[in-house]
């Protein structure tokens, strides 16, 4: 405790704590007409604590229940090969401010050259500021649409990913998606324009996504809610896995130059992962 905290912001933080922690209006009243000074600090300082616990296990259930496939952060991420637009700044991205104005991010560029690390940090410092967020790969989703409309439970599926501020869409248009898995994923994002904040992270440019949605019509629909409130950040360079290999240090070792050769692309300018 500051020891120049006077016992009035004292008593003022107890009842902010009780607020927070949802505890009867009783407590601050009975320590600001009883308490001794010994005991509104220390009630103070006990209260403030278990503010902060509850906080902490508070992010720690929202990452959890987000289903990263790992955890990634902004620490080390290099951004030499990304190109944010004029819209949307560093500290704005990583801060998910977009998220308070149910703006969407589609992340494009080749693969490996940091997209899913990129959508896995700004997902992690949501959870941190108290978003509710999802992670799915973009087949993963239309594969539980399915079997959630076939259990019955479709609605209640809707329900949980309309409850989100950011769901998370990785590798959309990597797998070809059926007319019915296109159906239920139209409806996702339909029910996610103006509600809720979406991620997408993609290596297909706009022009073809009807050859990956069946229909033309309905990618049409789901490319103009997207755009209307979304930022697109462009990725380039090539893949940091590929360029960081065990199987191509392996390749290098003497008398492996036939196989160096065979397995290494270009990769004058590798992004961060």
């Amino acid at each position: 405790m500051n020891p120049g905290t006077n016992r009035t912001q004292l008593e003022e933080s107890i009842q902010s704590c009780c607020k927070s922690l949802f505890l009867t209006s009783a407590i601050p009243e009975l320590i600001k007409s009883e308490g001794t000074p010994k005991q509104v600090e220390y009630l103070c300082t006990a209260l403030q604590k278990e503010v902060i616990r509850r906080e902490e296990n508070r992010r720690s259930r929202l990452v959890k229940r987000a289903h990263f496939p790992t955890y990634k952060t902004f620490e080390g991420y290099e951004y030499r090969c990304v190109k944010l637009p004029p819209a949307l700044c560093k500290e704005e991205l990583e801060g998910a401010s977009f998220i308070e104005k149910k703006h969407n991010l589609v992340l494009f560029g080749p693969v490996g050259t940091g997209k899913t690390h990129m959508a896995i940090a700004v997902g992690v410092n949501a959870c941190m500021k108290g978003y509710k967020v999802r992670f799915y790969t973009v087949t993963e989703l239309v594969l539980k649409l399915a079997e959630a409309r076939k259990n019955g439970t479709l609605e209640r599926l809707r329900s949980e990913l309309n409850s989100l501020d950011l769901l998370i869409l990785d590798e959309w248009g990597y797998v070809p998606v059926d007319r019915d898995g296109s159906q239920l994923l139209f409806r996702v994002i339909s029910d996610s324009y103006e509600s809720k904040s979406l991620l997408l992270t993609t290596n297909l440019e706009f022009s073809k996504w009807g050859s990956i949605f069946t229909d033309n019509q309905m990618t049409a629909a789901m490319l103009d809610r997207l755009v209307h409130h979304g930022h697109l950040i462009l990725f380039e360079g090539n893949s940091y896995r590929m360029e960081h290999a065990l199987m191509k240090q392996t390749a290098r070792q003497p008398g492996a130059g036939a196989v160096s050769r065979d397995i290494t692309p270009d990769v004058s300018r590798p992004c961060s992962p």
